[in-house]
């Protein structure tokens, strides 16, 4: 369990920074099908270079695990990945990420009907106080006038990264996470490299360059990644409950990054959602999922 917690907070760390780099490439004169071809070219060019110097093994994979991997890198990652992006084009950040972090329910419910999951007292108090942390982090963005298309955005992005997780899990089961990682990257750096603009890389300005390296290498290789690893170890249901630490991360980077205020509702809702992982920690209740 330990081991799992650790690389889902280290994932929750580095995807935490992809709606701040979303932000700061629009600023920057970026699209974001032009953000995310970066992103994901990028992580597969570090991948690469670390896999070929690492093991070459870890390239080896069967027709079936491919077809998978490309499933999830075509379809799934990129209506996730297009839905999110479009959402952070038309509404605050915060109401965005609000909307998202309903997916640690989603999963949890999945995992109970699909992947026979125990649901015990402390998943569901660990998910109370996540989801209470999370509404008084982005309390604020109740209080603003949204665009219900960006919203209806926001929507899908949560409901298909809930699918993914579960999904994950499923298919890439048995497959090492460096391996899964390179291919389902190399898929998604495809479509969206035909669905982007390839000139783009012919006119890339040195800040959008470091923006997309950044891209690739946090909420891109480290963050799905260890998301993999932490998935193999202990399931996508806690894996998605100790991940809810992102919107922490999140707040305190748009603070020190984007100049954004922190106020003391949103202070206690970062308790609330450190406490709702650690709860699971506790071992009172059932014995957690392999």
């Amino acid at each position: 369990m330990i081991q799992g917690l650790i690389y889902s907070l280290i994932s929750a760390t580095a995807f935490a920074a992809l709606p701040i780099l979303v932000k700061l490439g629009y600023a920057a004169g970026m699209t974001g099908t032009v953000m995310m071809q970066y992103r994901f070219s990028y992580a597969v060019l570090f991948l690469l270079v670390f896999m070929l110097i690492k093991d070459r093994s870890l390239f080896r994979i069967s027709r079936k695990s491919l077809a998978k991997c490309a499933f999830i890198g075509i379809i799934i990652y990129w209506t996730q990945t297009t839905c999110f992006v479009r959402a952070l084009a038309t509404i605050p950040a915060s109401t965005t990420s609000l909307i998202l972090y309903g997916y640690p329910v989603v999963v949890t419910l999945a995992s109970v009907i699909f992947l026979k999951l125990r649901l015990n007292k402390l998943i569901v108090f660990s998910l109370c106080l996540v989801m209470a942390g999370c509404c008084l982090v982005f309390f604020d963005a109740f209080l603003r006038e949204v665009d219900l298309i960006g919203l209806a955005y926001a929507f899908g992005a949560m409901a298909i990264f809930s699918a993914y997780l579960v999904l994950s899990q499923v298919l890439l089961k048995g497959l090492k996470p460096l391996t899964a990682t390179f291919y389902v990257m190399l898929f998604a750096a495809i479509v969206f490299t035909l669905s982007g603009d390839f000139m783009a890389w012919f006119h890339t300005s040195g800040e959008q360059m470091l923006i997309g390296l950044a891209l690739g290498l946090f909420p891109g290789v480290l963050a799905v990644t260890l998301l993999y690893q932490a998935i193999e170890r202990i399931g996508c249901a806690y894996a998605s409950i100790f991940s809810s630490v992102e919107p922490v991360i999140t707040l305190a980077g748009a603070a020190v990054l984007l100049g954004e205020h922190v106020v003391v509702l949103q202070l206690a809702g970062m308790a609330m959602i450190l406490i709702g992982i650690i709860v699971p920690n506790l071992r009172f209740g059932q014995p957690t999922q392999k």
